[in-house]
């Protein structure tokens, strides 16, 4: 069974969250003190100016550049919502229910933003997309509040199911379901996570999205524009929400406070897997005892290795983000060219998955596949990528592979991506810098491993390298080079080289010769 860890590391200024599958890091995130401007949030703001040209508007949420709000992003019910805004601004209204809320018609699907919203009116917007590089929010007012088992929709009275369940009989039961305790004038959309779940827990996590509902609509009374009546679960509890389940064996966190809210929040969510949340308190660093910080610097450099000397090449350009795929000097049994390229796909495959869930990378994707003849082994592919990209909770789409080998995938991306620094400074050359010593290890260790299985594992193996690496090599108990002798049964003797350049290696035998 697969096994999910959740670690989660307190700073002053920030926590990070780690997600991880059967020990290898799939997600990580961020939550810094100073983001005010969250997916999830619902703001009481005033309208700037509609653009006509645009047919959409600017509005004021408060941050330095007005947030964009599209004409079909407005919702249908908008005449509806704003009425109801208008009377709960006065104060007099005492039951926040749409029970008696007279429903406007829909707005023209067609319309213009002059018809629908003037400057200086007072609106109810939720962020869709964070503050990204030069741009402000982007923001709906259609407003969804999202639980555990059920996305409420307020002026609304449509029910919907998760395409990702994809049994008829139980999407018609939920749907059945959640028709019988639904409120009037609330739309729901059934998450994933309903699937087999039970009336009475469906209808708690809906009760609890009307309190949240009810409480924002009692803000709106006294609230300044622009301000946040609705905020989004702290990160560490949205994680749960979107991605806990049975297969979670780990809750790891190293700050009291957060442990104890998440600990609430599992109690609230699975009381069952309420001891799997535990305090770390141990000297050594949360990251580095899980193996994460380890992980970060040989995953977000632009090299990205994978099993048995095969590597991506990630570039990012404004347009878009390219993956070349190489095989490397990959040595493989497989009988010939066309097998070992699709082996080394499928792997690359694999790994393109995580990367794009890890470093959250968004817009257009174009990944350059080692050229495969075989129609079926494109297919093969094709499914292969799709299958693996099934957990990534952002939309995305899949194209099958053109002529020229290429994959262009399309993903959503709602916040600012991960970009993490895996560059050390040089300590010889003032101002250069190079890949951390860990990135180096990692290619080394592959080295090592086809050499000591190849021709030459009779010979003893000298490795040359740089007077830095040597001491990087050979230090602590156990040294990196006794953990090579514990695995590989072979004694590999490390000769310092002051003549080599910082990332500089060489595998010799015993009469001096370069084996590798």
């Amino acid at each position: 069974m697969v096994k999910r860890e959740l670690i989660i590391r307190s700073n002053s200024t920030a926590v990070d969250f780690a997600l991880l599958k059967d020990g290898k890091l799939i997600e990580l995130s961020k939550e810094e003190d100073n983001n005010k401007f969250s997916v999830g949030d619902i703001f009481i703001a005033k309208v700037r100016k509609p653009i006509t040209g645009l047919n959409a508007a600017f509005v004021n949420v408060g941050y330095e550049k007005d947030a964009f709000l599209h004409y079909h992003d407005l919702g249908p019910q908008l005449s509806t919502m704003l009425k109801f805004i208008k009377r709960a601004s006065t104060g007099k209204m005492r039951d926040f229910s749409l029970k008696n809320v007279a429903f406007e018609p829909d707005i023209d699907k067609d319309g213009t933003i002059n018809d629908a919203i003037k400057a200086n009116q007072s609106i109810l917007v939720q962020i869709v997309k964070e503050p990204i590089s030069t741009k402000g929010p982007r923001i709906s007012s259609e407003l969804s509040i999202a639980g555990r088992y059920l996305v409420m929709v307020p002026f609304s009275d449509r029910v919907s199911v998760s395409q990702k369940i994809e049994s008829k009989e139980e999407k018609d039961r939920l749907k059945r379901l959640v028709k019988s305790i639904k409120p009037k004038g609330f739309g729901v959309i059934i998450r994933t996570v309903a699937e087999g779940k039970k009336v009475a827990e469906l209808d708690r996590d809906l009760q609890n999205l009307l309190n949240k509902w009810t409480v924002m609509c009692k803000k709106l009374h006294k609230a300044p524009h622009p301000s946040k009546v609705l905020v989004e679960l702290n990160r560490a509890s949205s994680i749960l929400r979107d991605v806990f389940n049975d297969s979670f064996s780990g809750i790891h966190v190293d700050d009291e406070t957060l442990y104890t809210q998440v600990k609430d929040y599992v109690q609230e969510i699975a009381p069952e897997k309420e001891s799997i949340v535990k305090l770390y308190d141990a000297a050594e660093p949360i990251f580095e005892k899980f193996g994460i910080e380890r992980q970060i610097k040989t995953s977000f450099g632009k090299t990205a290795t994978m099993s048995k000397g095969a590597y991506l090449v990630i570039e990012h350009t404004e347009a878009l983000h390219v993956i070349d795929v190489n095989s490397g000097n990959r040595s493989n049994k497989a009988k010939n060219q066309e097998d070992t390229a699709l082996d080394v796909n499928l792997s690359a495959a694999t790994e393109i998955a995580r990367q794009l869930r890890l470093r959250d990378m968004g817009g257009i994707i174009v990944v350059d596949f080692i050229d495969m003849a075989k129609g079926d082994h494109r297919k093969k592919l094709f499914d292969h990528l799709s299958e693996e990209m099934k957990e990534d909770r952002a939309k995305h789409k899949i194209l099958p592979p053109s002529k020229f080998g290429l994959i262009q995938i399309t993903r959503q991306r709602v916040r600012p991506e991960m970009n993490i620094k895996t560059t050390e400074p040089l300590p010889t050359i003032t101002g250069k810098e190079v890949e951390a010593p860990i990135v180096l290890l990692d290619k080394i260790t592959a080295d090592l491993q086809k050499l000591l299985a190849g021709p030459s594992k009779d010979h003893k193996v000298t490795l040359n390298v740089h007077p830095f690496i040597a001491a990087y090599l050979t230090q602590g108990i156990p040294s990196i080079r006794q953990k090579w002798f514990l695995e590989y049964k072979k004694w590999v003797k490390i000769q310092s080289r002051d003549a080599y350049q910082y990332l500089e290696y060489r595998f010799k035998n015993n009469d001096g010769k370069t084996i590798y």
